[in-house]
């Protein structure tokens, strides 16, 4: 199978994903439910006056890190990304999810904002830690 199939497996719909940023020079590590694409795009809906938003603002790259959380030896990903921040309706809509409704109402809510984190380099390690193979941009 080949190393994008792979990570796709892990990544691909939407995941909890632990996603670091920085608070000045610290990290700072929150979890984000994460919509993961095939072109290596993962997509996620918070709050405009979030703290993460504050960051990303200030420094636009992220890390992140999702794991199925099903069995401990399922493969999970590590990876490097630089994030867009999208405030318009028609970016909103376009990466509505249902499960967002509880917290933002509708995409037309001037609150909510979509992040879209564009991974450069993803590091893959396969089941039981046994593997690890790196996909860059």
């Amino acid at each position: 199978m080949a190393l994008k199939d792979k990570i796709l497996e892990v990544v691909g719909g939407p995941h909890p994903a632990a996603v670091a940023t920085l608070d000045g020079r610290l990290p700072a590590v929150r979890f984000m439910v994460l919509n993961g694409f095939p072109d290596m795009t993962f997509v996620g809906g918070t709050m405009k006056n979030s703290k993460k938003v504050e960051q990303l603002t200030k420094n636009p790259n992220a890390a992140i890190s999702i794991w199925s959380g099903k069995e401990f030896s399922d493969p999970y990903v590590e990876m490097q990304a630089k994030v867009k921040i999208h405030e318009d309706v028609a970016t909103k809509k376009k990466y509505w999810n249902p499960m967002f409704e509880q917290y933002f109402k509708s995409a037309d809510n001037p609150d909510f904002v979509v992040l879209v984190f564009s991974a450069s380099e993803i590091v893959y390690h396969g089941p039981n830690m046994m593997s690890m193979e790196v996909w860059k941009r």
